[in-house]
């Protein structure tokens, strides 16, 4: 089993550190090099890749220092100058001896993907999913946001999922306006206060516990119907309008 743990940059975006019983590590999305290079040397780590779920540059500042630094490629996104093997869907890395697979999942880039182990039962996903939230669409269509996030839905549940920020507290604070009678948002709202007044990532999350309490993921359920229809004025229905109308309402939240 791999052993995953952030490192945090800037003000809430988490580098993902995977590492195995070798002292050999991964690192997914650093955005910035130096807290990397630093948890590297106290941990006695030996850098060995790099994963890239999309070109922003708070997901890949850091990412060609580290590969001077430590001679390693990096391996996703569609990055210029950054990515030496650019992945599609369904393309499969070893990563620390296991095998990663690729995910196509644009709407917040064109370029974003995915990387999830069956084995390990992890997700890395970027910018697409958060805990109760999901990225701003910034270069695609809400269709291909809405595709990509069911693409991400239909993993088994129990998959644990690993988003690059801390906006799980913000994120849960919309759900609740979405769905207030939700319990799932309540209880996930008090242990999100619970663990972030210790100083501690909420994260991961699952696939199972997001398909509860994540207004993104639950298009198709009554109460995000109506929040919907209220917000837009007029009757939607349909999961890809609905998902439409939340995302907007969540942009000037």
């Amino acid at each position: 089993m791999l052993k995953i743990k952030p490192i945090p940059a800037f003000n809430d975006n988490y580098i993902w550190l995977l590492t195995n019983n070798k002292s050999e590590a991964w690192v997914v999305d650093p955005g910035d090099a130096l807290p990397v290079i630093d948890h590297l040397n106290d941990e006695k780590l030996r850098l060995k890749g790099i994963l890239i779920t999309h070109h922003h540059k708070d997901h890949t500042g850091g990412v060609n220092q580290l590969k001077q630094t430590y001679d390693v490629q990096a391996y996703g996104a569609d990055v210029a100058h950054c990515t030496d093997k650019v992945l599609g869907e369904d393309e499969t890395l070893d990563v620390l001896g296991s095998c990663f697979r690729t995910l196509s999942i644009p709407g917040h880039t064109l370029d974003h993907v995915g990387f999830y182990s069956e084995e390990e039962q992890v997700l890395f996903c970027g910018d697409t999913l958060f805990f109760a939230g999901c990225g701003r669409i910034f270069e695609g269509t809400p269709e291909q946001m809405y595709t990509s996030l069911m693409k991400l839905a239909a993993l088994p549940d129990e998959t644990l999922v690993y988003p690059t920020h801390e906006y799980t507290q913000a994120n849960l604070k919309f759900a609740a306006a979405v769905e207030p009678d939700s319990p799932y948002v309540l209880k996930a709202s008090r242990e999100a206060d619970r663990v972030r007044n210790s100083n501690l990532p909420t994260l991961p999350t699952t696939i199972g516990d997001e398909k509860c309490h994540n207004p993104f993921l639950r298009s198709h359920q009554p109460p995000v119907i109506a929040a919907a229809t209220e917000q837009s004025g007029t009757l939607v229905v349909d999961p890809v309008k609905v998902f439409t109308a939340i995302r907007q309402w969540k942009n000037c939240f």
